[in-house]
């Protein structure tokens, strides 16, 4: 970043310019979200016209993501290697324009600058667990938009789980009747409390004792979804979670468990069910087969996450077609039916144009086939344990993904304070905002070579304790700003100085649009006391 001297006069007459069409939806979207901002629209042309241009271009000698914005008193130029480059470059020039002094009701004066910015990273992702409590297609999109504007590229939706099936599927109507409700739902409901000047929140999480669904995605609804992803820039990565999480199916389906004798019920709580898909049933491979080609139909990100995490072999262990499986692979180890497993999912993926993703269990796991693993090409998301998970993913050469659950976690649905009146929320209370942001998902000791496989961060967002959308954004907010940056930032240019002082100038943005955050990070922040 380069300060100059001077001002631009960001004003309705200012006109937006570009010389590729393939930028003018990006400039069609910018002048609309300057539009909903400040009430300056600018116009758009093809050519620069008249005075005080916004010029947006093109430069092949850029990589994919690299853009810079130079920002002058005559004009403001953005150049990028794709329409995407673009994009960041003008979502940079909105935080800009939030921040900057009003010289009238419908103009900002922009400081002169120059900026040259590029991803650290290639993935830089959010999830939002949809399962355990199921938010509306416009609080979805409430949600890209902040990843949008904090130039996070991937939206990846946890769509399936033990507690609830949200995906419509055709072929199988019962995944979103029986599958799609449960008997109760863990509530907090959340209060805003303003004491001493100080904005807090509070509330007590509590089971309602009362059903809870049917809730799930329409396939219209998911491609309206991909859709306004798809304007942002953003690739929406869907996970069906299986061979374990699976509960919700089972309960609709029962035929495919290991005990079709027993429907399971939707489970409530969170944790770990030993009801799984039973993977050696050619039908119940079948069913999973099928699913996947309904969605991928609808989702056209190349890759697909399987899940794969949190799968006990215990029930395989009792089942004669699973012993019987185990014996003709000639292995040892029940986990190898999950690796066999995964690979006919693999190869059923390939054959539809897709790539999969998994956790990390996938190939920590004792037990796991790893030479099977390594065969499959699969990107490898990991959680628990992380950084061990990423350094095995890499050493078999695999791509990871990561989003640490522990200390200084990117799990950003847990408590971040042991304040007076936190909110109820899974975790300790140590996982607060700065902690976030120090983390390190890259270590300095990763060999070069391992560290190509190191592709990507992610802040995770489990949705157990969280059934409203102000509890969702509360809890996101800014921790997955810590994230973006840890995207977009090498680790030696880091500042957590630097950023408390930039994110408090980009909380105007967050006010503008209305958002709830956290504010323990701010330096004015005074912790609620007990009376």
């Amino acid at each position: 970043v380069e300060v100059l001297q001077g001002e631009f006069v960001l004003s309705p007459k200012t006109v937006i310019c570009f010389d590729d069409k393939s930028l003018a939806p990006t400039a069609q979207f910018y002048a609309a979200e300057l539009s909903d901002m400040c009430g300056c629209r600018p116009k758009i042309a093809s050519r620069p016209i008249g005075k005080s241009p916004i010029l947006l271009s093109l430069d092949d000698s850029f990589e994919e993501e690299q853009y810079t914005l130079h920002i002058t008193p005559k004009a403001i130029t953005v150049e990028g290697g794709s329409p995407k480059a673009v994009f960041y470059a003008l979502q940079s020039l909105l935080q800009i324009a939030a921040d900057a002094e009003s010289s009238s009701a419908a103009a900002r004066l922009l400081p002169a600058v120059k900026i040259a910015d590029k991803p650290y990273f290639g993935y830089r992702g959010a999830m939002l667990d949809v399962c355990r409590h199921i938010f509306t297609v416009e609080e979805v999109k409430r949600y890209i938009d902040i990843l949008a504007l904090h130039k996070i590229n991937r939206f990846h939706w946890h769509l399936t789980d033990d507690q609830g099936w949200r995906a419509e599927i055709k072929q199988y109507p019962l995944l979103t009747t029986t599958g799609a409700e449960r008997k109760s739902s863990y509530d907090t409901p959340i209060t805003k409390v303003i004491e001493n000047g100080q904005t807090y929140w509070t509330g007590e999480g509590a089971q309602t004792n009362r059903k809870y669904g049917p809730f799930y995605y329409t396939q219209e609804e998911m491609k309206d979804v991909v859709r306004y992803a798809a304007e942002r820039h953003i690739d929406v990565l869907p996970e069906v979670d299986m061979p374990g999480h699976f509960v919700a199916a089972l309960a609709a389906y029962p035929k495919y468990s290991c005990h079709p004798d027993r429907a399971p019920e939707v489970w409530i709580n969170g944790g770990i069910s030993a009801d799984v898909l039973n993977v050696a049933d050619p039908e119940a491979v079948q069913f999973a087969k099928n699913i996947i080609t309904e969605l991928c139909a609808i989702f056209p990100y190349p890759y697909f996450h399987i899940g794969g995490d949190e799968c006990p072999t215990s029930q395989w262990e009792s089942n004669a077609l699973c012993q019987e499986k185990l014996r003709q692979l000639g292995k040892s180890s029940f986990r190898a039916l999950q690796t066999e497993f995964i690979r006919e999912i693999n190869v059923h993926l390939a054959s539809l144009g897709k790539k999969m993703f998994c956790w990390n269990e996938s190939i920590t796991e004792s037990g796991a086939d790893l030479d099977l693993m390594k065969q499959s090409g699969a990107t490898i998301m990991c959680w628990n344990p992380c950084q061990s998970g990423a350094a095995k993913a890499a050493s078999l050469g695999l791509d990871a993904i990561i989003t640490e659950w522990g200390s200084g976690c990117y799990y950003i649905n847990r408590k971040q304070s042991n304040d007076y009146g936190e909110p109820t929320a899974a975790g300790g209370g140590n996982d607060n905002v700065e902690a976030t942001y120090n983390y390190i998902p890259l270590p300095s000791g990763v060999s070069s070579q391992a560290a190509k496989h190191y592709i990507g961060v992610q802040g995770t967002f489990w949705a157990e304790h969280v059934s409203s959308n102000e509890y969702l954004e509360y809890l996101a907010l800014p921790r997955l700003m810590c994230i973006a940056e840890a995207g977009w930032t090498p680790q030696e240019q880091k500042s957590w100085p630097s950023f408390v002082r930039r994110m408090t100038h980009d909380t105007k943005m967050l006010d503008l649009g209305g958002y709830i955050y956290a504010r323990h990070w701010m330096e004015d922040y005074v912790p609620r006391k007990a009376p």
